[in-house]
């Protein structure tokens, strides 16, 4: 009979008649008596725990995290026979909308409004009769140009509530193609497509090749008034590259959702620039769909069948 881990974290576990399901804690090491586990599933479960699991899992044969993400997963160190499944699809809603959170924010200038809410001020300049648009800023998202690095499933789902917001949106992503109207480049196609760019959205993963994808030469590319969202991951950016942008005034301001490391170090100047939103890794961490995704993989290593979303390890 198959066993699987479910990590505690996880509260809408499927039930099957020939599969022995175990719930562990996240944060302790896996008991002896379930150390011949054939899949575990990753959900809340720190790195430095997820790095001991191959070496207390010998059996093991399929890992179904449910994050987007799988760098920790991948860094972890499991054996080429091990299948890696993601959590893609989970968080699509979630994240997009986070990130339509962050854009709308830099729109309408919220992390200036909040700012001067707790100086106890009424931002005059903030308010009142503005012209729309408005030269040298981002104010709207009508007729704005968003691109969105990284266009996979929760780019897709972004796209769709910003073409109906009235904005125009190009993807950028490992091919070219058209999705539903949008046109998705290549990041090589980068340099012509960034300085008519109001928004630009990371949603990159983390891997050998987009370490610092975002850095200086990219950050010049953009308008002076664009801002930066990050919700992929924090190595992505090359953060002094940032700041140097941010402090010179050749970028209108940085929401981020993910920093290099996190937590930030609170000795970061980040912190107190008035253009940048911080949030912390908030964008996902509430996974739609997970107990079908976990019957579908079960049921598929039961039956030797084909798994859904698996990872192609670089």
């Amino acid at each position: 009979m198959v066993k699987v881990l479910i990590p505690q974290t996880v509260t809408d576990i499927p039930s099957f008649t020939n599969c022995h399901i175990v719930t562990f804690n996240p944060t302790a090491p896996i008991p002896q008596e379930h150390r011949d586990a054939d899949a575990i599933v990753i959900w809340d479960v720190p790195a430095d725990r997820i790095a001991q699991l191959p070496t207390e899992l010998p059996h093991i044969r399929l890992v179904q995290t449910l994050t987007a993400g799988t760098d920790v997963v991948e860094k972890a160190g499991f054996g080429a026979d091990v299948a890696i499944c993601s959590g893609r699809g989970l968080h699509d809603e979630t994240v997009a909308e986070h990130s339509l959170a962050l854009i709308l924010a830099a729109a309408r200038s919220i992390n200036l409004l909040v700012r001067a809410q707790i100086g106890h001020r009424w931002a005059d300049e903030l308010g009142g009769n503005l012209p729309e648009p408005y030269p040298g800023r981002f104010t709207t998202l009508k007729n704005a140009h968003v691109v969105i690095w990284g266009y996979g499933s929760i780019g897709r789902t972004l796209g769709d509530y910003l073409l109906n917001l009235g904005a125009k949106v190009t993807g950028i992503a490992t091919s070219t193609r058209v999705e539903n109207g949008v046109a998705v480049k290549t990041a090589e196609s980068l340099p012509s497509i960034l300085p008519s760019a109001d928004v630009l959205v990371m949603i990159l993963p983390d891997t050998p090749n987009t370490v610092k994808a975002l850095n200086a030469d990219i950050l010049e590319a953009l308008p002076h008034h664009a801002w930066l969202i990050n919700v992929g991951r924090g190595r992505t950016v090359d953060h002094d590259a940032l700041v140097d942008s941010l402090r010179e005034g050749t970028l209108g301001g940085a929401a981020l959702d993910v920093t290099d490391p996190e937590p930030l170090p609170v000795d970061s100047p980040l912190w107190d620039m008035p253009n940048v939103m911080i949030t912390p890794h908030a964008a996902g961490g509430r996974p739609r769909g997970v107990k079908e995704l976990l019957e579908d993989n079960i049921r598929a290593l039961i039956e030797d069948s084909p798994l859904r979303n698996t990872v192609t390890r670089i």
